[in-house]
């Protein structure tokens, strides 16, 4: 992967470092995050053409894979989003642009429990880590949102970072 993208070869080395001392998975998301406060790149990272987006689905940009990481820019129209779903590692997200809506489940078996939501601007910041990490992330608004995700896999060797998507009703 290239790092010739504004802010990203900086990015990578900070998590680098960080991620050089040993931490839990859940320490890792965190202080991961908070690089991300202070080193969150413009939605410049991307081209132009990589800021538009599909129509018809959300679109994921591999920036850069490594052992122990992957940074990740997902772009989302207005009405994209996921389904319930959880993931293979840790991570670390800010919002490049937009507003992301997120809302947060607990599975208890047979269905899904809602219990959290939040409305992620730009600027915001957040990390989490497996398990009790299933969430459903979607563009309820009228531009289009970017947002960068740093995940503890190497995603060139993992197809996705999603581990399971979710077909439970929400109770």
């Amino acid at each position: 992967m290239t790092l010739a993208r504004p802010g990203l070869a900086e990015l990578v080395e900070g998590i680098r470092e960080l991620l050089s001392r040993p931490a839990e998975p859940r320490a890792a998301a965190f202080a991961v995050a908070e690089l991300l406060r202070g080193r969150l790149p413009a939605p410049e990272i991307l081209t132009e053409e990589e800021r538009a987006g599909d129509p018809e689905t959300y679109v994921r940009h591999t920036l850069h894979t490594e052992p122990g990481f992957s940074v990740v820019a997902v772009v989302w129209r207005p009405g994209q989003g996921t389904r319930p779903h959880d993931h293979i590692a840790w991570c670390a997200f800010g919002v490049l642009q937009g507003v992301e809506y997120e809302t947060l489940y607990r599975d208890e078996g047979d269905h899904l429990t809602e219990i959290g939501r939040a409305a992620n601007r730009a600027g915001d910041v957040s990390g989490f880590a497996p398990p009790g990490d299933i969430h459903r992330v979607h563009n309820v608004g009228d531009v289009t949102a970017i947002s960068l995700h740093v995940y503890g896999a190497d995603l060139s060797v993992e197809p996705t970072s999603v581990r399971r998507t979710y077909d439970l009703p929400v109770r």
